[in-house]
């Protein structure tokens, strides 16, 4: 089991996976947000080959339209 911190809550994954397959897992739109792991701005172009590590700390932020 792989503990990481996501959006300020304690998640248990039970194996290990990566940005991308958390964002979906989760529902979220790729195009519609950025994340920030352990402090850092993660580029899209990298979601698909970073794994989650225990001990992550992961925000994902999302992008709301309005006017």
């Amino acid at each position: 089991m792989i503990n990481i911190t996501a959006n300020g809550r304690e998640v248990i994954l039970k194996s290990t996976e990566t940005i991308t397959d958390y964002l979906a897992r989760n529902q979220y739109r790729p195009e519609r947000i950025a994340v920030e792991l352990n402090g850092e701005i993660l580029p899209k172009s990298n979601y698909a080959n970073t794994m989650l590590k225990d001990g992550d700390i992961l925000e994902v932020v999302s992008f709301v339209g309005g006017g």
